[in-house]
């Protein structure tokens, strides 16, 4: 049996895990939920996002979205590609579980934004896309999944970048193992794929190498209470309360983690930059 054999059975595995992981995932995403939330809509498009927030700070580096072409990597159900529809962009969104796509569908379709996205089911190490063909690569919590072939993502995201694009992931990341190892010992259930774990120092150090201009964000020191905040884990349709508690959180971790040193105690970061169409990334 050759190495290349046994690499495909390895991958083939993760593959099946993970598809039937995110299946089981859209089957419960219910038909009232699918509808792109106006005050969400309203929070990601205002002139001047907030940095505190780790998605809102996202929307800020990519700036004005009409008429940008967009990847979403491991779209899921298609929340983020069909919201950056709304905002006018025209929108990939690539996933390789076949329910997390057929929601999708539906939810760009119910939103009316169907002729402004494309959807491919296919896992990301085999995807049939054109090299050079997007202003935006976006990355939502993708590469801590691809830990078996993290090199080659990141090579196929630069490729799939036009030169002048901006590439924007957010991962999980463990920078300091105490705080990881406590973790694990607080009984406090998550949701987790086989094989899945944040990033760690080297791994973070392989994305920056993928890049011509990264830069890193820390989030989430004290963020993990959000889940415990939030009704839902949703901003949005909280009560003002509630809202007020998770800005404070939100405000006490950005300028802690601003602080030299504090940034190995976040629990995830944002990384962005322009690709690197170099012998080192693409």
């Amino acid at each position: 049996m050759t190495q290349n054999t046994v690499m495909m059975k390895s991958r083939d595995q993760r593959w099946a895990e993970e598809a039937a992981f995110f299946d089981v995932a859209a089957e419960h995403t219910g038909r009232a939920t699918l509808v792109i939330d106006p005050l969400a809509i309203a929070r990601y498009a205002q002139p001047i996002p907030r940095r505190r927030f780790n998605k809102e700070f996202r929307f800020r580096v990519m700036g004005p979205l009409a008429g940008k072409r967009i990847l979403d990597v491991g779209c899921g159900d298609g929340l983020n590609t069909v919201q950056f529809a709304k905002m006018g962009a025209t929108v990939t969104g690539i996933d390789l579980s076949a329910k997390a796509i057929e929601t999708a569908r539906r939810r760009a379709e119910i939103n009316g934004v169907s002729d402004r996205v494309t959807f491919v089911c296919t896992p990301i190490e085999i995807a049939d896309l054109a090299d050079d063909s997007f202003d935006i690569v976006w990355a939502d919590a993708i590469l801590h999944h691809m830990l078996d072939e993290f090199q080659l993502t990141l090579r196929r995201l630069v490729a799939w970048s036009r030169p002048d694009g901006l590439l924007v992931f957010a991962e999980p990341m463990n920078l300091f193992e105490p705080l990881r190892w406590l973790r694990r010992k607080i009984p406090v259930h998550t949701e987790a794929t086989p094989g899945e774990r944040p990033l760690v120092k080297q791994e973070i150090e392989t994305m920056q190498g993928y890049l011509a201009d990264p830069r890193m964000r820390p989030y989430m020191l004290f963020g993990r209470l959000d889940r415990f905040v939030l009704v839902h884990q949703n901003y949005e349709r909280s009560p003002f309360l509630r809202r007020t508690i998770s800005n404070a959180i939100a405000f006490i971790d950005y300028a802690l983690l601003s602080l030299p040193g504090f940034n190995r105690l976040a629990g995830a970061c944002v990384m962005y930059g322009h690709p690197r169409k170099t012998a080192g990334g693409a």
